[in-house]
C-alpha cells in the first residue's frame, strides 16, 4: 500500500479539480443570468454564513479526530488522529466515491503506530459507525418529508434518481447488517458468504481485496465485539454529530445567500445527495456531485443560476479544501516511510 501512495502526484490532485470547473464552467454557460450577480451583496449575513459553513467543516472535522481517539482508547495523540483523518479526507478525495480511500486507513493508523490488526479492526469500526449513521437518518428524513419534496419535481431527480437512491440505500443497509454480524456475531460466516459471492465471473476481479477485507472483518470482531455498550454509543454519538455538522455546511450558505427553501428540508436532501454520491466514479464525485447539487437544490433560489454559485462554494469547503491541505500534508508524510 506504500506505493498506492507514493502515485499520488499532482495529476491525481488536479484532475478532480479539472473535471468539477468543467462541469461548473458549462453550467454556467448553459444556465447564466445577467440578474445573477446582482442579488448578491457583501453582508453581514453573506459573511456570517461563509463563516458558519467553515465552522461546521471544522466541526466535522473535530468530530472524526475526536472519533479516531476514541477507538484507538487514546493511542493516537490528537495530531496523529489530525493527520489520518486529513489523509483519509485527502485519498477519498482522488479516487472514485465508488472505490473511496478508506482502505488505505489501515496504512495511515500503522505508520503512527497501531499494529496491522488493530489498524483493522478500527478501519471497519469507523465504516459501520458511518453507514450506520446513514442507515438510521434515511427513513426519519423520509418520514418528516413527501417524496416530491424531498426527491423534487425534476423529472431526473423524481423518477430516476429515487430508484437509484433506494437500490443504493438497500445496498448500504445491507453492507451495515453484514458488518454489524461480522464484527459482533460470526465473523466467519460473513466471511464465507462474500467469498462465495465474489466468485461470480462479473466481480471475481475483486476477490482478492475481498479477501483482504474478509480477513480484517474476522480481526476486528474479536477486539472490538469486547468494547462495552457506551464505548458504542459515545463513538456512534460523536459519528452522529461528525456527519450532522457537515450536512449543516448547506444550511449555512443558504442562510448566507437568502434562499427560499425550508431548511429543515435542505438538511434532509443532504442524506439523499450523500447515498447518490457514493457511487459516483469520479475522483471525489467531482463533477457528478456539482451536476447533482445545483439541480437538486434549484427551486430552492428564485434567481436562475444562484445554485451554481452555492454549488461552487459548497465544494471548495466540502472537497478542494481537502485536496489543498491533503497536499500539504502528504509529502511530508511518504518522506517519513522512508525513515
Amino acid at each position: 500500500m506504500t506505493n498506492e501512495i507514493k502515485t499520488f502526484k499532482r495529476f491525481y490532485i488536479f484532475l478532480p479539480v479539472i473535471i468539477g470547473l468543467s462541469v461548473v464552467t458549462w453550467l454556467f454557460y448553459e444556465e447564466f443570468d445577467s440578474a445573477l450577480f446582482k442579488d448578491i451583496h457583501l453582508s453581514s449575513r453573506l459573511l456570517g454564513g461563509l463563516l458558519l459553513a467553515f465552522f461546521f467543516m471544522f466541526g466535522r472535522d473535530a468530530g472524526l479526530i475526536w472519533r479516531f481517539r476514541l477507538i484507538s482508547d487514546h493511542s493516537l495523540s490528537w495530531r496523529q488522529a489530525f493527520n489520518v483523518n486529513m489523509l483519509c479526507e485527502f485519498t477519498s478525495a482522488v479516487t472514485p466515491s465508488s472505490v473511496g480511500g478508506s482502505s488505505l486507513i489501515v496504512l495511515f493508523l500503522n505508520k503512527e503506530g497501531i499494529n496491522a490488526g488493530r489498524s483493522s479492526a478500527l478501519m471497519i469500526s469507523c465504516l459501520f459507525l458511518d453507514e450506520l449513521f446513514l442507515v438510521l437518518a434515511c427513513p426519519v428524513a423520509l418520514l418528516l418529508f413527501s417524496f416530491s419534496d424531498l426527491f423534487g419535481d425534476v423529472t431526473i431527480l423524481s423518477s430516476g434518481i429515487r430508484f437509484f437512491f433506494f437500490s443504493i440505500y438497500a445496498a448500504i443497509s445491507l453492507w451495515t447488517f453484514l458488518l454489524f454480524f461480522a464484527l459482533f456475531k460470526r465473523p466467519e460466516y460473513v466471511k464465507r458468504i462474500l467469498l462465495a459471492i465474489f466468485r461470480l465471473p462479473f466481480i471475481r476481479r475483486w476477490r482478492r481485496s475481498v479477501e483482504t477485507l474478509t480477513e480484517n472483518l474476522v480481526q476486528s470482531s474479536g477486539e472490538m465485539s469486547r468494547k462495552p455498550m457506551t464505548f458504542w454509543l459515545r463513538a456512534f454519538g460523536i459519528t452522529c454529530l461528525s456527519w450532522t455538522s457537515r450536512y449543516l455546511v448547506v444550511n449555512a450558505l443558504f442562510f448566507a445567500f437568502a434562499t427560499e427553501g425550508s431548511q429543515l428540508l435542505a438538511f434532509a436532501r443532504q442524506l439523499v445527495l450523500w447515498v447518490l454520491m457514493t457511487i459516483s466514479p469520479t475522483p471525489g464525485g467531482s463533477g457528478v456531485s456539482e451536476y447533482i447539487f445545483q439541480i437538486y437544490y434549484a427551486d430552492f433560489f428564485a434567481v436562475s443560476g444562484m445554485a451554481l454559485v452555492v454549488t461552487f462554494v459548497w465544494r471548495i469547503i466540502t472537497y478542494y479544501m481537502y485536496l489543498f491541505i491533503g497536499a500539504l500534508i502528504i509529502p511530508t508524510w511518504v518522506k517519513n516511510l522512508k525513515n
